[in-house]
């Protein structure tokens, strides 16, 4: 069995972290941008954007400070990988320095806002290196490899983590474990589900945590489960077993509709806020070390602030 290490970083008082929404369907849909491939990291070339970003986080951090709760700022890195880049023509001397402008950007809004009852952790966010709503199987020392550059870039920019979002399989998870595992940095871990509960791979969530944490050298900090509506897991999350215990995040889905309808959609369903936030209510009593929260595809501050109600029991007026 391999070791855990120490996630003392996630464990500081307060015992909630916050963290932001669905950053891609934010830009798209309410700001109107055009971002091929649904990449966010191109805009990072452009230096007009820095103070769109530190705007973007002020409407979630203020959230968090109004409830006492620590916030995790994820870069704009969910498609800064080679594949990716290649499609958008961006070289990869250039996808270097954007990824480590990404985290460099994060550590400045950290100097400016961070406050002793709202501290803040820099994610270095990675991303599935094929479409995260379609599986494609990999083996575990080709996904290693492939994002062990991204991975190394961040922990020379100056990351507290990594986390691996939306990923549909457990080898391409266990090879970013391997590959954080030998940058010394900490990884959490984020697969998808299906309506089912399963990941688009077709293996139950407890069996590919059990998979990923065999085979890493270090296992994960956590787990965390995004890019679903509650009600795709729930059921999921009633099975028996110490795994819920290694289930400590989550960032999910506005809507209820499955991926394939998702993908359909030439429009924003942006759910019930409050519904959302209410769903986590019976998911707080599942999930004994939840403990960072946010959104993912359709959510914006309002559905964060809704979460963040129901689950944080401090708060100070705004």
């Amino acid at each position: 069995m391999t070791t855990t290490p120490d996630a003392s970083v996630d464990d500081r008082t307060p015992p909630f972290f916050l963290t932001d929404g669905g950053l891609e369907t934010t830009l798209v849909f309410h700001e109107g941008l055009d971002l091929p491939q649904f990449a966010a990291f191109p805009l990072l070339a452009d230096d007009r954007f820095d103070a769109w970003f530190f705007d973007y986080f002020d409407r979630y951090f203020a959230i968090a400070q109004q409830h006492r709760c620590g916030f995790v700022l994820e870069s704009n890195t969910w498609r800064a990988s080679s594949d990716w880049a290649e499609k958008l023509s961006i070289p990869e001397p250039e996808l270097r320095r954007l990824n480590q402008k990404a985290i460099e950007l994060l550590i400045e809004y950290r100097r400016q806002r961070e406050t002793e009852s709202s501290p803040v952790l820099i994610s270095g966010c990675v991303g599935p290196r094929h479409d995260g709503y379609r599986d494609q199987q990999t083996s575990v020392e080709q996904a290693r490899r492939y994002h062990a550059s991204q991975i190394e870039t961040f922990a020379q920019s100056g990351a507290d983590r990594v986390t691996a979002m939306t990923l549909t399989n457990e080898q391409e998870a266990a090879g970013i474990a391997l590959a954080c595992a030998a940058c010394d940095l900490p990884a959490v871990i984020s697969f998808t589900v299906e309506t089912d509960g399963r990941l688009p791979s077709g293996r139950r969530l407890p069996d590919a945590i059990d998979f990923v944490d065999q085979q890493a050298e270090t296992a994960p900090a956590f787990y965390m489960i995004n890019c679903a509506h509650p009600e795709h897991f729930v059921s999921t999350l009633r099975e028996s077993g110490t795994w819920t215990d290694r289930l400590r995040g989550l960032r999910c889905n506005a809507s209820t509709l499955s991926h394939a309808e998702l993908d359909e959609m030439e429009t924003l369903d942006t759910g019930d806020p409050k519904s959302l936030g209410e769903s986590h209510r019976q998911i707080m009593n599942l999930l004994p070390n939840l403990c960072l929260l946010g959104g993912c595809c359709g959510t914006d501050e309002r559905h964060v602030a809704a979460i963040a109600r129901t689950v944080c029991r401090t708060s100070v007026d705004a």
